[in-house]
């Protein structure tokens, strides 16, 4: 299935350019020579490109959730909402963290999160941001992007697809896939 034309109002993202913007994020912040002791993603979004970076760059993983999209299937901002706890395998959140996320869109989710690690991770000593996609209207600017959408697009993820997916129509959606294949 091919995705519909991109223009200033929407970003239509396959898969496979998923990965490789992914990719060449971490290419660029390997390239920058900064070196990092832990990857803390966002979850949701940047729990795909989380993980990524913590496999190539053989680090730990550790997970935040952040939600501030919950109304007209997440597409209307809301209140942010910061977990009281992130997951990681062992010991504190310490040293130096790349916070990776898919986006900075209004930048609000960055801003915040930062503050929240420096209010409460002494051990955090330096934290630098990563993300595929900065969008105009964001008041963040991160330390790494791959792409800035000064028309501030919707960016139709592929993993929206899941979105709007229920379990009972599983069967017909792996269906539907298998005959296009």
């Amino acid at each position: 299935m091919t995705n519909p034309q991109t223009n200033d109002k929407h970003l239509w993202v396959s898969w496979d350019e998923y990965h490789r913007l992914i990719e060449r994020l971490a290419l660029k912040v390997h390239e920058s020579g900064w070196k990092f002791d832990q990857v803390l993603c966002l979850a949701r979004g940047g729990v795909r490109p989380g993980d990524v970076f913590s496999r190539i760059f053989d680090v730990p993983l550790a997970i935040l959730s952040t939600s501030s999209y919950r109304e007209e299937a997440g597409t209307v901002r809301g209140d942010l909402d910061i977990a009281k706890y992130m997951t990681m395998t062992k010991g504190p959140l310490q040293g130096k963290i790349l916070l990776v996320d898919d986006l900075a869109d209004s930048g609000v989710t960055l801003v915040k999160v930062m503050k929240h690690l420096t209010d409460n991770f002494e051990g955090v000593t330096e934290v630098r941001s990563a993300v595929i996609w900065t969008k105009g209207s964001s008041v963040f600017k991160p330390d790494y992007q791959m792409e800035e959408l000064p028309h501030n697009p919707w960016i139709h993820q592929p993993f929206e697809d899941y979105d709007g997916l229920r379990p009972h129509q599983l069967a017909a959606w792996i269906k539907k896939g298998e005959s296009a294949a």
